[in-house]
């Protein structure tokens, strides 16, 4: 590898697949070209990047932020649910069965 060239990785992982492409690039490459160097979106039509977000190791990124040697670019699905939502249902629930509310007829 010569001084103009580093390696990324692209990450993209499905309930039951994960998949990390290295690539090999040139320096000052953006996220987004990394992605498309990588092949993945090919693999994976279903990826549209003007509606998944983008992270390098786990911080959410632009894809026009430039990478570093060895970073890893990592395309995240949509939520299926809003995990705020189910906590705050969850803690309800949790509530009225705590208060004696809930489909059991009371006892005699």
């Amino acid at each position: 590898m010569n001084s103009g060239e580093m390696i990324v990785e692209v990450a993209y992982a499905l309930p039951n697949e994960q998949l990390i492409v290295p690539v090999k690039v040139t320096t000052g490459i953006t996220a987004e070209q990394a992605i498309q160097s990588s092949g993945i979106l090919n693999k994976y039509p279903e990826i549209d990047l003007a509606i998944n977000k983008i992270g390098i190791f786990g911080k959410l990124s632009k894809l026009d932020m430039p990478l570093r040697h060895l970073d890893r670019v990592e395309i995240y699905r949509p939520l299926i649910a809003d995990p705020k939502e189910v906590r705050k249902q969850r803690a309800a629930d949790g509530k009225v069965m705590k208060k004696g509310g809930g489909d059991a007829a009371p006892e005699d």
